[in-house]
């Protein structure tokens, strides 16, 4: 480690190291149907709150001194077509420049898809765990990746494993990391269920953009596609799986519309699958016949929204990950990382063409407050 031991690290390592060995904190009745746990079953009482509260806050400075800048390690697909990696890599920077620690950053980026070479970075990662002192992981699919986040997190000695995009700890985990940072798949999901029968009403038929079979596409996907069909007798007439990417959206789509007319909304599982799916409907003047959902609330959708071509998505706020990662750093530089929720959330609300350009400006203004508003420059 290259900051100073006045941080208490022997302590933090040891918190660290007593919760994962400590979980799940509390049973939900379906604990034993899953493989993983849920925030609720890992997060001891008021620390995922008191954490947003910090997150929303202005920054506060750090109380430590450093010797040299913190290295840190960033594994994620940020060659896709979402910015959720960017977004909230800036977050995180700009956090850190505010909060007044020193940092420099090494990226290893991916695509989704490419499980393999996310394998050879964190090998390459614990390889030079000497140089670096935290690494933030996004796995391209948490079962794929989990030996690499238990590899990772192995080194807690010398390295501080954060984990981005996923919330769902699984249970088998040789070595847990330090905290997981994400934005609830699962409550996003109902939330949007709510609203598209709320606005579409009962009886509706479907088709889906899938992405790669796995806990996160089964919560944005399964979850609400079993909300739907059971609260309003909805009906999904085919499922394709796009893989995340955007010619998946729009391979996915094209079939849609040639074989399943009767379809009159497509749910997409991530940004880049939605982008895909607009364009195949753009491409044949059908933007305006199918309610076309996202994933995320990023840049990339909120102007699909403007332009009229895309219809509603449950929006994150999306640099609280970010934001909350530099605050975990804060926290472990200052000795306090047992102040820290295991799984940090936030917050999700919906965004639709039906909103006033206001209402989504500030939407979007609240979301990226750091990393700015507006598609990013790819």
């Amino acid at each position: 480690m290259r900051f100073l031991a006045t941080t208490a690290l022997v302590a933090t390592a040891m918190t660290g190291m007593a919760l994962a060995e400590g979980l799940p904190l509390k049973e939900l009745p379906d604990i034993a149907e899953r493989d993983y746990w849920v925030p609720d079953e890992v997060n001891a009482e008021g620390k995922l709150e008191a954490m947003q509260a910090v997150v929303g806050a202005e920054a506060v400075k750090f109380s430590g001194s450093q010797d040299a800048p913190i290295q840190i390690a960033l594994i994620y697909p940020s060659s896709d077509t979402s910015d959720f990696w960017a977004r909230n890599y800036l977050a995180m920077t700009k956090r850190l420049d505010q909060l007044g620690i020193q940092y420099e950053t090494t990226e290893f980026a991916s695509r989704q898809i490419e499980h393999s070479l996310q394998t050879t970075y964190a090998n390459q990662v614990v390889l030079d765990k000497d140089i670096y002192d935290y690494v933030v992981f996004g796995p391209s699919e948490l079962a794929i990746q989990g030996d690499n986040i238990a590899k990772l997190a192995a080194e807690k000695d010398d390295l501080t494993t954060y984990v981005w995009a996923f919330h769902t700890p699984l249970k088998d985990l040789a070595h847990q990391p330090a905290a997981w940072f994400d934005f609830s798949s699962a409550a996003g999901a109902l939330t949007m269920c709510d609203y598209m029968i709320g606005r579409l009403g009962e009886g509706v038929t479907m088709a889906m953009n899938r992405g790669i079979p796995g806990i996160t596409d089964n919560q944005r996907s399964g979850d609400f596609k079993a909300c739907v069909e059971e609260k309003a007798g909805w009906t999904t007439v085919y499922e394709h799986y796009g893989e995340y990417q955007r010619e998946g959206g729009f391979a996915g789509t094209s079939l849609i519309l040639q074989s399943y007319p009767e379809a009159t909304i497509i749910h997409n599982a991530n940004t880049a699958m939605a982008m895909g799916s607009v364009e195949a409907q753009v491409s044949v003047g059908k933007e305006k016949d199918i309610f076309s959902t996202g994933w995320g609330g990023t840049g990339l959708e909120l102007d699909a929204i403007r332009r009229g071509e895309l219809d509603a998505t449950p929006m994150r706020m999306g640099d609280d990950v970010g934001a909350a990662t530099a605050e975990a750093i804060k926290a472990d530089l200052e000795g306090r990382a047992d102040e820290l929720p295991f799984v940090f959330l936030g917050r999700i609300t919906v965004a639709h063409d039906q909103m006033s350009a206001d209402e989504i400006d500030a939407l979007e203004q609240e979301a990226f407050r750091f990393s700015g508003v507006g598609a990013l420059k790819r």
